[in-house]
């Protein structure tokens, strides 16, 4: 999978937590995904089809760091993951997807975005429909990780 794919995805990422949250993300190393198992707690996914291309990405939290980016964004912080946590984690998902959507718009590439899913609970899985490779980019704070998963047919 190509660059110009993937880094409007972590990039918008990026901005979107320090636009809604005040919050720095570090990227790591990004890595080949080999199975379905999510890396965290709570899981956005989204799918994209265009006439390019189709794929999906998912964004997934662990707990803690979904927590703190709740209180952070909304003033609360729940003692768990609950209906507003997933709920906020569908939004970040549409708008990392959204603002990647737009960079990768001026490239010339179009697709419409699906609603996000959001899943939860630990050893969750996360299922990509595209027939490409999956690649995973995480993400440390003090809270915790995040991961960005992002796959395409080409």
């Amino acid at each position: 999978m190509r660059a110009e794919f993937v880094n409007p995805f972590l990039a918008s990422l990026l901005n979107v937590l320090k636009t809604m949250a005040s919050m720095e993300l570090a990227p790591q190393k990004p890595l080949l995904k080999k199975d379905e198992i999510a890396r965290g707690d709570v899981s956005g996914l989204i799918g994209m089809v265009g006439p390019q291309t189709r794929g999906s990405m998912s964004i997934t939290f662990d707990e803690g760091l979904a927590l703190e980016i709740m209180q952070r964004m909304l003033g609360e912080r729940p003692n768990g993951i609950n209906d507003e946590v997933t709920d906020m984690v569908g939004e970040i998902t549409n708008m990392v997807t959204g603002g990647a959507k737009r960079i990768l718009s001026e490239k010339g590439y179009d697709f419409e975005m699906a609603t996000p899913a959001v899943v939860s609970g630990r050893g969750h899985t996360i299922t990509h429909k595209s027939e490409g490779a999956i690649i995973i980019m995480p993400f440390e704070s003090e809270y915790g990780k995040a991961f960005i998963e992002i796959s395409f047919d080409r």
